[in-house]
């Protein structure tokens, strides 16, 4: 007899579990203590993959609270907030943030919490601090440190692997260095170095398949080409803004223009007005579920005292229809202000 459902084998038991959202598994946890086993399994997970089932959803982590990371269900239009990431340094910023393997990667960053009495940051020097968090158990845990510890660096997954580029090892002090995550093996590999470096934040975006490197302020992008294991550089002529990828293509929200634009091979393309988020500062942009998402953010009170109003709110562009529209998704329940991260997470 199950200990699980009265009458049925566990395997089948198991497959009924898998057919239940994830957000709901925390309450199924109460029922009795076989339960909460079984849905801190790998077994139900396993489970879901066998049915097909799997859910998508948006990781975000911003300045208010300290070291909170939130998960946003598209499907039930909510949020999950997930425990305390617990890293020593409080408000870690500046870092990487990534998913494999059903896993949130939190890498790298500093210390961005400003001392009340002299209003230095706390840490001018980077990390080399890797999180996980774990859907499955719903737990944090170190992994092997990063060869270089680094700050405002480019981050993404190429071929499986988390790839890690450039940043600061302090607040003044650029890395042209690279390096290569192997999740299973939980080891780090070092990877040539950067042809350019500049004193400046880079972001990583992958386009067909290929890790891009662009530094803010510079027209050049070097790319990583993981079957050779190289990098190349390329002048794609890409316009300034915040940028997202969605689907393989780039697209650029210009905060000086207010518009959104769409890559169109050499040529942009004008998709939409974005004159609202003219004002606003510190959001994340993001290609989810075939749409774009901006998140959060600050803006300068209308009071002129130089106060900044924390934002939750959540807009989303519509890629889908002929003519792109925008709606609001739920606000975040727990996490307002400047995002410091954000990516996406499939369980």
């Amino acid at each position: 007899m199950s200990s699980l459902i009265e009458g049925l084998p566990d395997a089948i038991s198991l497959r009924c579990l898998a057919y239940i959202p994830y957000y709901l598994l925390p309450k199924l946890e109460l029922v009795s203590r076989s339960w909460k086993a079984a849905i801190r399994s790998a077994e139900l997970f396993r489970a879901r993959h066998e049915v097909g089932l799997y859910e998508d959803f948006l990781c975000v982590s911003s300045y208010h609270p300290n070291n909170t990371w939130q998960l946003y269900d598209p499907l039930q239009n909510l949020w999950m907030t997930l425990p305390e990431l617990p890293s020593k340094r409080r408000h870690l910023a500046n870092f990487g943030a990534v998913s494999i393997s059903q896993k949130l990667f939190v890498l790298g960053g500093r210390s961005d919490a400003v001392d009340p009495v002299t209003g230095d940051r706390d840490d001018n020097f980077s990390t080399n601090e890797v999180w996980s968090f774990d859907a499955v158990t719903r737990m944090w845990s170190m992994r092997a440190p990063m060869l270089v510890p680094r700050a405002m660096f480019a981050c993404c997954v190429v071929d499986g692997k988390i790839v890690v580029a450039g940043g600061f090892t302090s607040i003044s002090k650029s890395t042209s260095k690279a390096e290569m995550y192997d999740s299973e093996k939980d080891i780090w590999i070092p990877l040539p170095d950067l042809p350019h470096t500049h004193d400046s934040t880079c972001i990583g975006l992958v386009i067909g398949g290929k890790m891009h490197i662009v530094y803010n302020g510079e027209s050049t992008v070097q790319v990583f080409e993981s079957s050779e294991i190289k990098w190349r550089v390329e002048d794609y002529g890409w316009l300034h803004g915040l940028k997202a990828v969605v689907g393989d293509s780039l697209y650029v929200m210009s905060l000086t223009q207010g518009f959104v634009f769409k890559q169109d091979g050499p040529d942009w393309q004008v998709i939409v007005l974005a004159t609202q988020f003219l004002r606003r500062i510190g959001m994340a942009v993001i290609g989810f579920r075939g749409e774009l998402y901006m998140i959060g953010g600050v803006i300068h009170s209308n009071r002129g005292n130089g106060d900044l109003i924390k934002l939750s709110d959540v807009r989303v562009l519509n890629l889908r229809d002929e003519k792109p529209t925008w709606h609001c998704a739920a606000q975040m329940s727990r996490c307002q202000g400047t995002v410091l991260g954000c990516t996406e997470l499939r369980i």
